[in-house]
């Protein structure tokens, strides 16, 4: 194969993370699975492929992930696959195949691809995390999910954030809402957007998802599925918004919130942040889904989740200005080596060993390059081993981060080293 002309880069709509920003994405991870510890979730982790009729069923084929962003491929076994679009219908399937013992609890971190436009926080391979509680319908465990998700928020620094909640209902009371919405969207339909105007009929809820002017002008007037639960929805419902008011979590009514795919029922809610611009505030969201199970071959049962996107959570945190760390990623110690033996080997070894985040120079440089590298680190100290520290057996410690030079420096022999370092981290 023949050089390429030009350096590969990453493909559109994908973007590599570096360092000191993947520290960051560690971060956000790590704080992410300590909270879904604390609320008793499990790791799950899925193949980043499925039969498309995972997704076909419980995203809904009219869907515009399904029909629009979905990548499908066909492997050589002639088997239809898909990249995994979000991550629901993957844990969904995994409870099916596998039957844990219910309630299951389960999070995740996971790309997720859909082929759409490019835009600020939104790529074609994006990073979610998120959790899944299947095997009850207890309205106590929809205020779990929420309040999980918004103590999250609160981890990473997020002050500006809302939470929208709206109820869906169940099949008997969203379809009567369903026949009034149609009969309004047929009476409006020349002042809908260009897309809805044209297929509005192949899922009326769809048109209350659209963030085009028009069709929430004609929304905002026409009928409200809020207005049409059933006595067992609106109770539901009513205990989440109970719930959440308990544990002192605001939330606004949206009754326009239908949450995009076919398998959502009753709760669904949704954070958006205000620092963020227009229609693509929304940082997270979800919302419960009690039939998705049996349309993936399992029995009915019943489930609530919640999933966000890791690049839109750092971009609001950007737009508010938090710079707090979300992981202490300092060096410990750097080691310089001007030996000519490499003493430096052994001594990183020991005290990374120790416990020392350290870090050392290469390529024998001069005692001024390694210094300069050193202080560029962050290291909290610099060990010193030249010809005379290897004659005696000692190490010169100096402290980078201290003003009086005097007080700085000081000599110990090697076999010390260890204690010396955590004695004066410790200060």
């Amino acid at each position: 194969m023949s050089e390429p002309s030009v350096p590969f880069r990453a493909p559109v709509g994908t973007h590599d993370v570096l360092g000191p920003e993947s520290t960051l994405w560690e971060g956000l991870l790590a704080a992410f699975a300590q909270r879904a510890y604390r609320y008793g979730f499990s790791l799950v982790i899925n193949p980043l492929f499925e039969d498309v009729g995972v997704f076909l069923r419980g995203i809904g084929e009219q869907s515009d992930v399904f029909t629009k962003e979905m990548y499908v491929f066909e492997d050589r076994g002639e088997r239809r696959y898909a990249l995994r679009p979000e991550g629901t219908a993957s844990v969904v399937r995994a409870f099916v195949q596998h039957q844990p013992t219910t309630p299951w609890k389960a999070w995740y971190a996971t790309p997720a691809f859909r082929y759409e436009r490019p835009q600020a926080g939104r790529y074609r391979q994006h990073y979610q995390l998120g959790v899944e509680v299947l095997g009850t319908d207890d309205p106590a465990v929809d205020v779990e999910v929420i309040a999980l998700a918004n103590g999250f928020f609160r981890d990473v620094g997020l002050r500006r954030v809302r939470l929208l909640v709206n109820s869906m209902g169940h099949d008997v009371c969203r379809s009567a809402y369903v026949l009034q919405l149609s009969e309004y969207l047929a009476a409006h339909e020349d002042q809908l957007c260009d897309e809805h105007r044209t297929i509005w009929r192949q899922n009326p809820l769809r048109v209350l998802d659209c963030k085009r002017d028009p069709c929430v002008e004609v929304t905002a007037n026409g009928p409200l599925l809020i207005d049409h639960l059933c006595a067992d929805c609106r109770r539901h419902f009513d205990h989440v918004l109970a719930g959440l008011s308990s544990l002192g979590i605001e939330s606004t009514l949206d009754p326009r919130l239908v949450r995009g795919f076919d398998y959502y029922t009753r709760t669904t809610f949704e954070f958006v942040a205000d620092a963020l611009e227009g229609a693509q505030n929304a940082i997270g969201g979800g919302g419960r889904y009690d039939k998705l199970a049996q349309e993936l071959g399992g029995k009915p049962t019943s489930g609530i989740g919640f999933g966000g996107g890791v690049e839109r959570i750092l971009l609001a945190r950007h737009a508010e200005g938090v710079t707090s760390e979300l992981l202490n990623r300092t060096l410990d110690v750097f080691v310089i080596d001007t030996s000519g033996q490499d003493v430096a080997t052994v001594l990183v070894e020991r005290l990374r060993e120790a416990g020392f985040a350290t870090e050392r120079a290469y390529d024998q440089r001069s005692m001024k390059a390694q210094m300069k590298v050193a202080d560029k680190s962050g290291a909290r100290l610099a060990l010193l081993l030249g010809p005379e520290e290897f004659q005696t057996g000692e190490v010169t410690i100096r402290d980078l981060r201290s003003e009086d030079f005097a007080q700085a420096q000081l000599r110990v022999v090697q076999s010390d080293i260890v204690s010396t370092v955590t004695n004066l981290l410790k200060k």
